[in-house]
């Protein structure tokens, strides 16, 4: 059963199934288990908590320095999209970094553009692939399979992007439809994206929060459970409700974007973002010793889901100083992680994973 989570029924569907809260596992554990081998991250979840008042204070300062910047970058991704001549695109947002900018584009497509855009949020979960389930779900309501479009907020490493072609690429072969599995996003670092309305590494406010800014919604789960028919899994933090900034936010986005329409709808350079980011890997794996190229998370995006639910080994920022990593250096603080300053960086930030061999 579908659900919108704190959003409006109007905005978005997520095609998840509603857990019970689950036995969470800490994030020290956590780390052990997903690099021994021993379970998958996504069968796991870690607790979330309300943010902290001063954490609030740093979203509040990157909404007011950014959500201009993530307006716009919004208005030029639906011009896109629309551009692509669809007259009722289906906007399928991944979960759950993809859900705000899946609101915000949504909504712009039906205001600005004239379209009859759908919002469905689903998962994806790297080395398992996209629930099959919710795009089934998504056929049978009547979309056409050519209507769909994939969003989400950025792209570090393109990994997911990846993932979304392989598995979309084996669904439209099972099923005989033409889904088009490429993804589309805010901000592509690796050039990886079929899509995107900016290559550069900037400060997306979204991504600074988790559930509180997404619908209050979990990240997804695939537990034991689930049957062959079944959606992934997902927790709703209704206590979280009196911290939720989820319709606020994408309120604020739109109004925003209404105020630049019309969008100009200019590509942004993959082939450039592609070679930087196929560089910088090899640099930062040689440099730091990194056998595991999961355990390197460029870009201020991944950088923040490190240091919020993973157990960093070290921080990287290009200069400590910006507004744009002030959160990070707020929750470097705060867990004790080490600082290293490299102006050369080509990204605000990267962040290292701790080596579970190295605890």
């Amino acid at each position: 059963m579908s659900f919108p989570g704190s959003y409006a029924k109007k905005d978005v569907s997520f095609l998840l199934r509603r857990l019970p809260m689950p036995d969470f596992v800490e994030v020290a554990e956590k780390e052990k288990l997903i690099q021994s081998g021993r379970r998958h991250y996504s069968e796991m979840l870690s607790p979330e908590s309300a943010p902290s008042n001063r954490y609030m204070t740093l979203f509040d300062a990157a909404c007011r320095a950014n959500n201009g910047r993530m307006a716009r970058d919004c208005l030029r991704l639906a011009g896109l999209i629309a551009a692509k001549g669809m007259a009722a695109p289906v906007v399928v947002s991944l979960a759950r970094a993809g859900t705000p900018v899946g609101v915000v584009v949504a909504r712009l497509l039906r205001q600005v553009f004239g379209r009859e855009a759908a919002h469905y949020s689903v998962s994806i979960v790297r080395d398992r692939g996209i629930d099959t389930a919710a795009l089934r779900h998504i056929l049978a309501a009547g979309h056409a399979p050519e209507s769909i479009v994939f969003v989400d907020g950025w792209t570090g490493k393109g990994v997911i992007a990846r993932e979304l072609a392989i598995s979309v690429g084996a669904f439209n072969a099972a099923r005989g439809t033409r889904i088009d599995p490429g993804l589309h996003v805010l901000s592509d670092l690796a050039g990886a994206a079929a899509c995107a309305a900016s290559c550069e590494d900037y400060l997306i406010p979204s991504s600074i929060l988790n559930a509180t800014v997404s619908g209050l919604v979990s990240r997804t789960v695939m537990d034991a459970a689930m049957g062959p028919d079944d959606f992934h899994g997902c927790v709703f933090y209704e206590q979280l409700a009196p911290h939720d900034r989820s319709r606020a936010f994408a309120d604020a986005l739109t109004r925003l974007a209404l105020e630049h329409a019309p969008a100009e709808a200019g590509a942004a350079d993959a082939h450039g973002a592609r070679e930087r980011s196929r560089a910088f890997i090899a640099q930062a794996r040689a440099k730091y010793d990194v056998a595991d190229v999961n355990l390197i998370k460029p870009g201020i995006g991944e950088a923040t889901r490190v240091l919020l639910r993973r157990v960093p080994r070290l921080l990287v920022l290009r200069d400590p100083a910006s507004p744009e990593v002030a959160h990070l250096m707020a929750l470097a603080e705060e867990k004790n992680v080490p600082v290293e300053i490299d102006p050369a960086l080509p990204y605000h930030a990267v962040s290292l994973i701790r080596s579970a061999s190295d605890a």
